[in-house]
């Protein structure tokens, strides 16, 4: 039986969006990554890299024929326009991929992680919307740690989302990480047994 029910997880870059799908997978939940759904149509011999080397030139990739993702994010928060493009080339082929992996998933809800949900406008895609909130210091420590950038760059990716309120605002429920990876856990926990009450599910002892 196919899903019924669609939870869109999103919140801003380096919020913990990550770890609380990891959560879900773990208890069990169908999880469609967007990121994911992105690296798979982009990969090489795939109709999606050929339409972004075409639009954006051989710079965007690597010596081996594959994605250089480093130089197209340099490209593409440096050029709005750029942004756009690369959007209008790839969005659609993303939406595709992960419908096609959401129509084979099974259980009474599954979780689609995307980042931009509503950046894209997208909400449509989902019944209920999650946001993982963090604050934007922790967040651009993050991105600086994890991407080893500059604290201009970090800002300059958050700058490009949503604002924090505007997301808060547009959630069904709120995620704060605020706190340990362990509280961020049980509250994974506690909307897991909230989301199968609402799927029609007896949640079991977890």
């Amino acid at each position: 039986m196919a899903p019924r029910l669609r939870i869109g997880l999103t919140g801003g870059i380096a919020s913990g969006k990550s770890t609380v799908a990891r959560r879900f997978t773990e208890l069990g939940v169908p999880v469609i990554d967007a990121d994911e759904s992105a690296r798979v149509v982009v990969a090489p011999g795939q109709p999606g890299l050929d339409a972004v080397a075409k639009a954006f030139g051989s710079t965007v990739l690597t010596s081996k024929g594959e994605l250089n993702r480093r130089a197209l994010r340099d490209l593409i928060f440096s050029a709005p326009a750029s942004r756009r493009r690369l959007e209008s080339i790839l969005h659609p082929l993303i939406r595709a991929e992960m419908e096609h992996r959401a129509a084979a998933a099974t259980g009474p809800y599954l979780v689609l992680a995307i980042p931009l949900l509503l950046e894209g406008g997208t909400q449509d895609r989902v019944d209920r919307i999650l946001v993982v909130d963090a604050s934007e210091e922790a967040q651009v420590q993050r991105v600086m740690s994890r991407d080893g950038g500059s604290e201009d760059q970090a800002r300059a990716i958050l700058a490009a989302q949503i604002g924090r309120e505007e997301r808060i605002k547009a959630a069904d429920d709120v995620l704060r990480n605020l706190g340990s990876l362990e509280e961020l856990r049980r509250s994974v926990d506690a909307l897991h047994s909230k989301y199968l009450r609402l799927a029609g599910v007896a949640p079991m002892p977890i």
